[in-house]
């Protein structure tokens, strides 16, 4: 193990003693609230970061996932509420006191300056000895496996390796807290996935606690330790990539995480915590918990994902019948999307992985489609589908 990785682990160690509150939380926001005139960027937000985890901030552009990145870092002050940094308030502490490693979207390295230069700034400006802040700055190079360009400047790298740099750069300081803002964003497919499993495997040699803004649901899924979904301004839920994806909390994480069709269907009947909803000639269990407000015979939206729907095999309930509108192939899977306007607003989607299934379901043909498992979850109908008959699509 590197004296870097070291230094963090003994970090994490001393870290582990007790704070104020603590209940293993190197991040906290309690009720932080930021506005920007009329806007409010982020409302009423409370969130734990637990010591080593990589926790992701998931939604959509204008979400308020980037503000509040910058409001742990201290790039923006918070309007109310508090945040806290192993157990000590920060709002008041300046940005280069909170020992925060921050990795840029743009990576913000400095053109005039060497790689070894850029990596050891933060050091130089920290007072660091020049013995060890080149002893410190060559591990980090290490860690990212750039040894040997230290003499190099950022233009003569590639975009991948400029994204190591500023990791290094990021690194290098030994921070508390390592702050990534949307960084795979400017990479290409592969070097994106290729660096992706490059970070988490060296948060995780580090153990340095984590939080990663991100778009794309993908990345946050695989990378993840817990993921907060986030959606104008607030904190929708916050879960295990697991837990996000199998059990959302509401309407907009069901639709934002993952593929998902949204089938119109009717509320059966009630057994404890757990409710049937019938859809065609199939009856589907489901969790009573978000269906509170319904009662049996009330239309619900059924959220199911591609892998919860197949072809129906002979003897099994038919879901929903349409029409075969178009084949999207994916090598090892064909995405086959449905018309069934009765049901479904939108095209059904299909995930099947048969090597025929192409030319076993050309265009045009008629189908029946199956629930398969016990993964689908449903939700009140919008007002507009509310005790009516299904639209037509």
């Amino acid at each position: 193990m590197s004296s870097l990785a070291a230094e963090r682990r003994l970090e994490g160690h001393a870290e582990t003693l007790p704070t104020s509150g603590s209940d293993d939380a190197s991040v906290r926001l309690l009720g932080t609230c930021k506005r920007f005139g009329a806007v409010t960027a982020l409302e009423d937000a409370t969130i734990s970061v637990r010591r080593g985890e990589l926790m992701s901030l998931l939604g959509p552009s204008g979400c308020g996932k980037t503000t509040l990145l910058n409001l742990v870092a201290g790039f923006l002050a918070a309007d109310s509420g508090q945040i806290e940094i192993d157990g000590e308030r920060v709002n008041d502490i300046p940005t280069y006191k909170r020992e925060i490693g921050m990795m840029f979207q743009n990576y913000a390295l400095f053109p005039h300056m060497s790689i070894a230069e850029n990596v050891g700034y933060g050091l130089r400006m920290r007072g660091i000895a020049k013995p060890d802040l080149k002893r410190r700055v060559a591990e980090a190079l290490a860690l990212v496996r750039l040894t040997g360009v230290e003499d190099r400047r950022p233009h003569q790298l590639s975009g991948g390796q400029q994204q190591r740099v500023a990791l290094a750069r990021a690194l290098v300081i030994s921070p508390r807290v390592l702050l990534l803002d949307e960084p795979f964003s400017a990479l290409d497919r592969n070097l994106r996935a290729s660096m992706q499993i490059e970070i988490k495997e060296i948060q995780r040699q580090l153990g340095v606690t984590t939080i990663f803004v991100t778009h794309d649901q993908g990345e946050a899924l695989s990378l993840s330790d817990r993921i907060a979904v986030m959606f104008e301004g607030r904190i929708r839920q916050v879960g295990t990539p697991d837990e996000i994806y199998r059990r959302p909390a509401d309407r907009f994480v069901a639709s934002f995480v993952g593929d998902v069709n949204v089938l119109r269907a009717r509320l059966d009947s009630v057994d404890g915590g757990l409710a049937a909803v019938t859809l065609g000639r199939a009856r589907i269990s489901v969790s009573r918990e978000p269906l509170t407000r319904v009662r049996p015979g009330d239309r619900v939206d059924l959220f199911v994902r591609p892998e919860q729907v197949r072809f129906a095999q002979a003897g099994e309930p038919i879901a929903v019948e349409g029409t075969v509108a178009a084949h999207i192939y994916q090598g090892d899977h064909v995405n086959l999307y449905v018309d069934a306007p009765e049901v479904c607003a939108s095209r059904l989607l299909v995930r099947s992985l048969e090597p025929d299934a192409i030319t076993r379901w050309p265009i045009g043909a008629r189908v029946g489609v199956s629930i398969v498992g016990t993964g689908a979850i449903a939700f009140e109908a919008e007002p507009d589908q509310r005790g009516g008959e299904p639209r037509s699509g």
